[in-house]
């Protein structure tokens, strides 16, 4: 009696799926990857643009509304308890709300922020406007009231 013990092993065509399945899938865990590594700089550009126009938007919302504007802000300028009238000019002291209209810098390197201010009846719009280098911008705005 001979016996036959079943054969151990792998067989040659088991061995090619197993590799065609494993190179697939790997494949796809490569293409996740290097679509999460090329998109991991977004966020910081992001968090950066935002900080740079709410830190100037934030500046200028706390300085004064027009230069007529005296100390406090009462009584406003243009207003019936006030003889002084606003002026909605601007000037280079930087002082009020007005002196920051068309202003540009570069909070960060190759980073660009614009400001604009328009006078809408007794409030002036005030929009803060950053691009960065990859062509992203955000746009930031805030109204300012003459009380």
């Amino acid at each position: 009696f001979l016996s036959r013990r079943p054969d151990r092993g792998v067989s040659l065509i088991e061995l090619i799926v197993f590799i065609v399945v494993v190179s697939i899938a790997l494949t796809a865990l490569l293409a996740v990857y290097i679509q999460s590594s090329s998109n991991s700089v977004d966020p910081i550009i992001r968090v950066r643009l935002v900080e740079a126009a709410q830190s100037k938007l934030d500046e200028i919302i706390a300085l004064k509304y027009d230069a007529a504007t005296p100390s406090g802000g009462i009584p406003a300028c243009d207003s019936t308890q006030s003889t002084l009238s606003c002026t909605n000019t601007p000037d280079a002291d930087m002082d009020d709300v007005d002196d920051f209209h068309n202003a540009t810098d570069t909070p960060f390197p190759n980073y660009q922020r614009q400001v604009t201010v328009t006078t809408e009846a007794s409030r002036k719009r005030i929009t803060v406007t950053v691009s960065a280098p990859d062509g992203q911008t955000l746009t930031l705005a805030a109204y300012r009231y003459n009380f």
